[in-house]
């Protein structure tokens, strides 16, 4: 069937909107604090729905649903592990936070070992969620390429994904730019709402054409084992089991939700950090009601597709349901799923330029240029905004190669994160750990999980555990570990030389 001129009319108005929603907090900062931390005004649950919004980018929309196509309702194992890992993030970082008045995570890894830890965390951070977002962003061509596909014949897969993805990038940066995280934070508010209200609609529209409605859906996906859930086998190699959910999603939340500056630069946008806390605990329900919508769409598509064969048979699962909201969603509907598609994705860009701007300009340039004015560092923020766009953007065109979106950008963001959260706990939970043996041990877990996931078949939820382990314990034993003996002619030529 195809989008028409009211769908086409629906997606463009809503991005010229939100554009110029943004742009409502444009001025509203004047400090390099405002514009990172909207002068901690922002109420608990503008947060909760911010942080639901940033972590859920376009590949979420549309490569949930066809994890459900392909298997089943395991992938909510991973989500449990998310709701544990929220709270221990809950008690044990937010405070460390808070009581530092910090404007990055990375503020506090200086304060507990020295700057050379800032550097080289802040560092693995610009350049590991640089790519995993690089892949994030590439979803948005898949979707458009399928909605605009008839109307765009004469363009080549490249040139249609460089528009697709331009057009986006654009418009998102418009307002980041000019309102920085408050910009950032009410739009992702009214874009969690549009993509949400998008997905509950097209569910029960999936839902009335599939031939007998829910008895059907019940029937099919259930004799096919859609709905099952839990896995209790021990093999790592089996991306969602029970216990890579709750171990390994907990300890990938632990590190995204507790040392990302894309999560943790929310919870600084609050008012305090009960409110901090609270927000970040609510978005849990919110993340678990969310995925469950996606999976359930998936399985609704699969027994659509079970009683209606497709013509052609699907080229990638992240495909399946943007071609069936253009093929055979009623006009007007398709065209605000789309729309709630595409509001995932400024959503999405909108805070990772902001959180990659924070760290280039906090982390490094102001503690490089101490004698740089705010208003220098504000100009230079704002610029840095469009530079992390240009990156992200030749990114995302690279990713063009890349195997199911969503599982791709979740595996280079586990990479890093093993290390990062090894080293956090290391600062928090230990007195003898030094900045030293910190380094050592962040070495050879950011080597190990490097190892397991170009080397190995191992599941990437075992990435974060397995890299936080070997980070802890190596750092916490090269602490430990008596520095070498100076030989005594060099302690007298040292102390002649003073």
């Amino acid at each position: 069937m195809g989008l028409n001129g009211l769908d086409l009319g629906i997606v463009v108005l809503y991005m010229i909107g939100v554009t110029l929603f943004g742009l409502r907090f444009r001025g509203a900062a004047q400090t390099l604090k405002g514009y990172f931390l909207a002068d901690n005004a922002i109420p608990w649950w503008a947060i909760s729905l911010s942080i639901v919004a940033a972590e859920t980018s376009t590949l979420t929309i549309i490569s949930v649903p066809g994890i459900a196509y392909d298997g089943n309702f395991s992938f909510l194992q991973l989500v449990f592990g998310f709701l544990i890992g929220r709270i221990v993030v809950s008690f044990l970082f937010i405070p460390r936070y808070f009581s530092g008045h910090l404007v990055t995570a990375y503020q506090l890894m200086e304060q507990r070992f020295g700057q050379r830890l800032r550097t080289l965390t802040a560092g693995i951070f610009l350049v590991t969620r640089a790519a995993a977002e690089g892949v994030r962003v590439f979803a948005v061509a898949i979707v458009v390429r399928i909605a605009l596909g008839g109307m765009l014949t004469g363009l080549s897969d490249l040139q249609r994904d460089v528009a697709a993805i331009a057009v986006v990038t654009v418009l998102t940066l418009i307002y980041t730019f000019e309102g920085g995280i408050r910009a950032a934070i009410w739009t992702d508010v009214l874009q969690q709402t549009v993509y949400v209200t998008g997905t509950i609609v097209g569910l029960f529209t999936v839902l009335h054409l599939v031939p007998g409605g829910w008895s059907s859906v019940h029937a099919i996906a259930g004799g096919a084992g859609k709905f099952r859930i839990l896995d209790f086998s021990w093999n790592p190699t089996v991306k969602y089991t029970f216990w890579s959910g709750i171990i390994g999603g907990a300890f990938l939340t632990m590190a995204s939700h507790g040392t990302d500056q894309l999560i943790v630069q929310r919870l600084l946008a609050a008012r305090s950090e009960r409110q901090s806390k609270l927000a970040l605990i609510m978005s849990g329900a919110a993340i678990l009601i969310q995925f469950s919508l996606f999976l359930l769409i998936g399985a609704m598509l699969f027994v659509y597709y079970r009683i209606s064969p497709p013509a052609h048979a699907f080229a990638r699962t992240d495909t399946i349901f943007p071609e069936f909201v253009v093929t055979h969603m009623p006009h007007g509907i398709s065209g605000l799923l789309i729309a709630a598609i595409l509001a995932a994705a400024m959503s999405n860009l909108s805070a990772a330029v902001n959180s990659l701007s924070s760290i280039a300009i906090v982390d490094f340039y102001a503690r490089l240029r101490p004698q740089s004015s705010e208003r220098q560092r504000m100009r230079l923020s704002r610029l840095a905004i469009i530079v992390w766009g240009l990156v992200l953007f030749a990114l995302a065109l690279i990713a063009r190669h890349g195997g199911r979106v969503i599982e791709v950008g979740l595996s280079i963001a586990s990479v890093a994160y093993g290390a990062l959260l090894g080293v956090f706990l290391l600062g928090v939970l230990t007195r003898r750990a030094t900045e030293r043996g910190a380094i050592v041990g962040m070495v050879c877990g950011f080597a190990l999980d490097l190892y397991l996931w170009l080397g190995t078949p191992i599941s990437f939820t075992w990435y974060v555990v397995l890299g936080s382990a070997v980070t802890f314990i190596v750092g916490y034993a090269a602490s430990c570990a008596p520095r070498p003996a100076v030989a005594p002619e060099l302690v007298g030529n040292e102390n002649a030389n003073r």
